[in-house]
């Protein structure tokens, strides 16, 4: 099928006035030609040519071999290591892909084109970057000389249809329980941070919860790559981060959107992610007047983000670590540890609540907590259970909620 699709589309390429723009109608009916006049020397089934037309019009207009994975709604992660090495993860497992690309040099193309699409460069001078799809897929990028075996695409992609709450609780992620209690403590505003490894569903619980959010609020997110797919909020604002420019200029840092965005009358502030300094920021705006804030970030456990968020301080702040403990227990009230379990499963592990200082330490209160019974058919059998009360009732209660 490859030398097909290699013939077809060289022909096509013949036949093409490039010194003009041509329309996708016209170029699929130059692609048939070329594959009915294929088909004379050789047999190809209905199937074939359809799939063939596929191939060609993707390779010439889209994203080539990517196209047919980024529609393949069954796939959910897709890693390029290389021309010919493509690795795709179906159904939480990781397999081989039987598609590759012509050559590097195709593929860093295809590389260049995705940048371009939220006008990020990517090149031998700048040879990593992170983007995303025009759907809010996350994308990152490495080109050679640092990517060694030629150009690496890996692509988280989103679900065209965000996960609410409700079908969560059909996966098993959470029970009906919780929910109502992370409702109730989203529409309360208490600050609530989402935190868990590499893949265990921060960014769609984020956007699960955002649901419960009063549809008359003001909402500002702030990320580095746009993937928070905020629904039933009119009163919308999205930021994204800016990399610097070849010159290293023009840069607009995650710390600088959450220092403007707090002169935007935010009623709540989203952060997608915080990795470094700019935590300080997102804990004061936490703390001065903006209840209700959320954000995520990359911890093992509550007590190792804590710990993580303790570190990211002092990177860019001067401050004694018993100060640092205090603005954080006064700034997140809800913590909430996510888990990519051994089965793929993603689950919440645990929601505990940030209750002070206790002999100098963050006091974490657990409220709800997986427990696993066992296995049933290579599946995790477990559930979530309430451990504790929520101490802290102020908010709830200036609400008249609970």
């Amino acid at each position: 099928m490859i030398d097909h699709e290699n013939k077809v589309k060289e022909r096509v390429y013949e036949r093409m006035d490039l010194s003009c723009e041509i329309e996708d109608d016209d170029l699929i009916r130059i692609i048939d030609d070329e594959i009915v006049k294929e088909k004379k020397t050789c047999l190809l089934s209905v199937r074939d040519r359809e799939r063939l037309m596929t191939q060609v019009f993707n390779s010439i207009r889209k994203f080539d071999v990517l196209q047919e994975l980024l529609e393949d709604d069954d796939i959910t992660e897709i890693m390029i290591n290389g021309s010919f090495d493509i690795y795709i993860e179906r159904y939480g497992k990781i397999e081989r892909c039987d598609r590759h690309f012509e050559n590097d040099e195709r593929l860093a193309d295809i590389a260049q084109r995705i940048a371009a699409l939220s006008n990020r460069i990517v090149n031998t001078t700048v040879p990593i970057v992170d983007t995303r799809l025009a759907d809010g897929s996350r994308v990152n990028i490495v080109l050679p000389p640092i990517a060694i075996d030629g150009p690496t695409i890996t692509i988280r992609k989103f679900y065209k249809n965000p996960l609410t709450i409700e079908k969560m609780i059909e996966k098993g992620s959470l029970n009906w329980e919780l929910a109502n209690f992370l409702r109730d403590v989203v529409r309360a505003r208490y600050n609530i941070f989402v935190c868990g490894g590499t893949g265990s569903g921060k960014t769609t619980f984020l956007n699960a919860m955002s649901d419960f959010i009063p549809g008359d609020e003001r909402i500002i997110t702030i990320e580095d790559s746009a993937e928070l797919q905020i629904r039933n909020i009119g009163n919308l604002v999205r930021l994204e981060a800016r990399n610097a420019n070849v010159e290293g200029k023009n840069a607009v840092t995650i710390r600088d959107l959450i220092k403007t965005s707090l002169r935007m009358r935010p009623d709540r502030i989203i952060v997608g992610e915080v990795r470094g300094e700019e935590a300080f920021d997102m804990l004061q705006a936490m703390s001065t007047g903006h209840d209700g804030s959320m954000c995520t970030g990359h911890g093992n456990s509550p007590m190792d983000m804590m710990s993580r968020l303790e570190m990211m301080i002092l990177m860019g702040q001067d401050m004694p670590l018993s100060a640092i403990k205090k603005q954080l227990a006064s700034s997140i009230d809800i913590l909430i540890f996510l888990s990519r379990l051994r089965d793929r499963s993603r689950r919440v592990l645990k929601v505990v609540e940030i209750n002070g200082i206790k002999e100098g330490e963050i006091n974490l209160n657990t409220l709800y907590e997986f427990k696993e019974r066992g296995e049933e058919d290579g599946r995790l059998v477990g559930e979530i259970i309430k451990v504790n009360d929520l101490v802290n009732k102020d908010k709830l209660h200036a609400r008249g909620i609970g």
